[in-house]
């Protein structure tokens, strides 16, 4: 499984959020000033500066969601979370193909999420575009879920062509480099908890996190 979908934040959370980031009050601004060199040339969206009180709290709330969510630990085996952007897209901007940079000042970028905060029947346009090898799928989620994949894949949001995106986006430093590394470290994961789930503590289900934690151990940075 190359990327992850689930939903991450209920429609209070949500609420909360979206009435705090509407406020005439809030300062957003050109979403080039966090862009690489490259990436800057095709990026037209609007962001909320990352130094603000209101960027700092939600910020956080966020990113505590990402990393107690027990599906998303297990597939991205999160090392840290960083780089973390509220960002909106209005009509007539998007952002074009790129690859997220690998090194940030904040951290390594292994795997890159969004998380959508409005409704996606609330403007037209707006798909995340991610390809894959000889593939391209588009993603455009309901509000509260994220999506997370390699950011070795090049990516795109199409042209909003009415209404407003509203997303929370940010990158991930994994204990494990590799997608497919990760790959196999998840799907060990997910078939020993399902084996205690169905017939709780066996000798066969304690060799299967032996297995997981000693590979996690040789494969982890």
């Amino acid at each position: 499984m190359s990327y992850l979908t689930t939903q991450l934040l209920n429609s209070e959370e949500l609420e909360i959020i979206r009435n705090n980031l509407n406020k005439q009050e809030v300062f957003w601004e050109d979403g080039k000033r966090t862009a690489g060199k490259h990436a800057a040339e095709v990026k037209n969206n609007l962001q909320l500066k990352r130094d603000s009180d209101l960027s700092i709290r939600f910020s956080g709330l966020i990113t505590k969601k990402i990393l107690s969510n027990e599906l998303i630990k297990s597939f991205s085996l999160p090392k840290k979370i960083h780089g973390t952007i509220f960002s909106k897209t209005t009509s007539g901007m998007k952002y074009g193909r790129h690859i997220d940079n690998a090194y940030m000042s904040t951290g390594r970028a292994d795997l890159s999420f969004t998380t959508f905060l409005n409704c996606k029947e609330n403007y037209e346009g707006g798909e995340l575009s991610i390809e894959s090898f000889n593939t391209e799928e588009k993603f455009k989620l309901d509000a509260g879920e994220i999506i997370i994949y390699p950011s070795t894949y090049l990516h795109s949001v199409e042209e909003v062509i009415d209404g407003e995106r509203l997303v929370f986006i940010g990158w991930i430093e994994s204990y494990v480099k590799s997608v497919e590394e990760r790959e196999y470290l998840f799907d060990l994961d997910a078939a020993a908890r399902s084996l205690l789930a169905k017939h709780g503590r066996s000798e066969e289900v304690d060799l299967l996190f032996k297995s997981y934690s000693n590979l996690l151990r040789r494969l982890g940075n």
